[in-house]
């Protein structure tokens, strides 16, 4: 790939990046969450279809130019995204030769309706043996777990006939028994000259199976390593280089100067989690949270850290009335008193508020106006005999559209036709108005132009100086490092660490955010 360009509107994913893949090697790319990894493997795969990106692919010596994703798979490159592609009420086999069903007597008998199931069954056994799965190709998806499920995946992409193999966070869902087996497949893989990408932020992982590793940043590239080279005695030295090149940028003059709350009740606890405990909702074998103890006190800013999959907002989404997964174990104080979180009327009750990471799907009402979208989680404050007061309803609205320079010219704007930033300033608004003792922010910034983000970085300021307790995720280490007062780490939904901010640096956190644990 040489000098590949693609932008959205007002972003610029990509720029010149430059990727050389030799056959029969692993070939791993790191990069912090939005680098442009999976951009990138969507432009080689053909997600992103020629004409949409600048710039030139090579694959075995020779220009290509795919307008879809069965384009590039005819060529022999099979991309499996980490959300898996795969139909949970269709048979291994079904799903293995899904869109590529086996006639047996040519496509003429497909044209006419008929599969050769004989075949099929027969050819998707030959492949699970050759993945290592010993499922009966008639086993339905959803009676297997998503190690497995990664394994089908793959027999599915050799039913095409692969020559590059790429995986997007393989592993990401995997416990530490079925991460092993693939990555032995993958190995197994190259010595039958299956060339694999693997984009991962495990750098364990990267050092056991690949042969090179490039690093993207901000869209670009920054250097690529050969990483057979350094395992041994050096191989500690290739991991912090790795950790430099993914993060590595300037600070300053990004953040407002951290304020200070001096109120009687400073430095007192405003919220404690101890033990929570998460199973994944479909997959009851997963644990998405794993005994997780905090803390955040009055008038401070702590941040949680973690690379994609770790369980941040899994997190978040069940400390907030349990709105994601299945709850196991634990339990949640606010203010020195053990709080109902059940549901999420009771953990607004509790003093508790939740800026999603998603703000279009779960924060906001895109085709109501910003008057009611602010009003949302405060609706029992504004009525009167049983019926929301519309004038006090609109004074407030008003008052956070100046206060929070919301750019409308009236509160009756729809919020959909509103630019990211100003969205995510409703969503605030709607938050700061219900008064929460703690505020949770999930990548409150995402998506957002530098100067929104520093108007933004100022409102949670003002909470914390105010008060308030701020528990902040965020996938951007510098916002965690400009912003918070500690950080905890997670990787695999445990916390791996905590980091003062006198002794946070971008290579700390990283190495805590690669860290992984045995399970039990």
């Amino acid at each position: 790939m040489r000098g590949i360009t693609k932008t959205f509107p007002g972003v610029t994913a990509l720029s010149e990046v430059s990727l050389t893949v030799r056959g029969a090697e692993i070939h791993a790319i790191c990069g912090e969450n939005g680098a442009g990894k999976s951009t990138l493997m969507k432009v080689l795969s053909g997600v992103h279809p020629h004409g949409s990106y600048e710039g030139e692919i090579l694959f075995e010596g020779e220009p290509v130019a795919f307008r879809d994703i069965r384009a590039s798979e005819q060529r022999g490159i099979v991309i499996i995204h980490q959300e898996l592609a795969l139909v949970p009420h269709l048979s291994i086999a079904e799903n293995i030769f899904l869109g590529n069903e086996q006639t047996g007597g040519g496509r003429r008998l497909l044209k006419r309706g008929f599969v050769d199931w004989n075949d099929t069954l027969r050819r998707a056994g030959v492949l699970l043996k050759r993945v290592g799965l010993p499922d009966k190709p008639q086993t339905p998806i959803a009676d297997i777990g998503v190690g497995k499920q990664q394994l089908v995946e793959i027999a599915k992409a050799l039913a095409k006939e692969v020559r590059l193999l790429i995986l997007d966070e393989p592993t990401a869902a995997l416990n530490d028994e079925d991460s092993a087996k693939l990555l032995d497949l993958i190995l197994e893989l190259r010595e039958q000259g299956i060339a694999c990408i693997v984009i991962s932020h495990k750098l364990g992982e990267i050092r056991r199976i690949a042969d090179t590793v490039t690093v993207l940043r901000d869209g670009r590239t920054i250097e690529s390593l050969t990483v057979r080279q350094s395992i041994g005695s050096a191989a500690e030295l290739a991991e912090d280089r790795i950790i430099r090149s993914m993060v590595g940028r300037d600070l300053d003059h990004r953040f407002p100067e951290r304020s200070t709350y001096r109120g009687e009740d400073a430095g007192s606890t405003a919220l404690a989690v101890s033990g929570w405990t998460v199973r994944h909702p479909v997959d009851q074998q997963r644990l998405v949270v794993d005994d997780i103890s905090l803390t955040v006190r009055r008038g401070e800013i702590v941040g949680i850290a973690g690379l994609m999959g770790a369980g941040r907002t899994e997190l978040a989404m069940s400390v907030f009335g349990r709105s994601y997964g299945r709850y196991v174990a634990g339990r949640v104080e606010v203010g020195g008193r053990e709080a109902d979180v059940r549901t999420v009327p009771a953990a607004i009750g509790a003093g508790l508020a939740y800026v999603t990471e998603d703000r279009k799907q779960y924060g906001l009402n895109l085709i109501d106006n910003i008057n009611r979208n602010i009003s949302l989680a405060s609706l029992p404050g504004m009525r009167r005999r049983g019926v929301v007061d519309e004038h006090h309803e609109r004074q407030v609205a008003e008052g956070y559209r100046r206060s929070m320079n919301i750019k409308s010219p009236t509160v009756f704007e729809q919020v959909g036709r509103l630019s990211g930033g100003n969205q995510q300033k409703v969503v605030l608004s709607r938050w700061i108005h219900a008064d929460p003792e703690v505020l949770i922010l999930d990548e409150p910034t995402r998506g957002i132009d530098v100067g929104a983000k520093f108007e933004i970085y100022t409102v949670i300021d003002r909470l914390a100086a105010a008060g308030k307790a701020v528990l902040f995720i965020s996938s951007e280490l510098p916002e965690l490092l400009g912003m918070c007062d500690r950080i905890y780490t997670m990787a695999e939904g445990r916390l791996t660490g905590e980091v003062s901010r006198a002794d946070a640096t971008q290579e700390t956190l990283m190495r805590h955010m690669t860290q992984t644990k045995n399970r039990s």
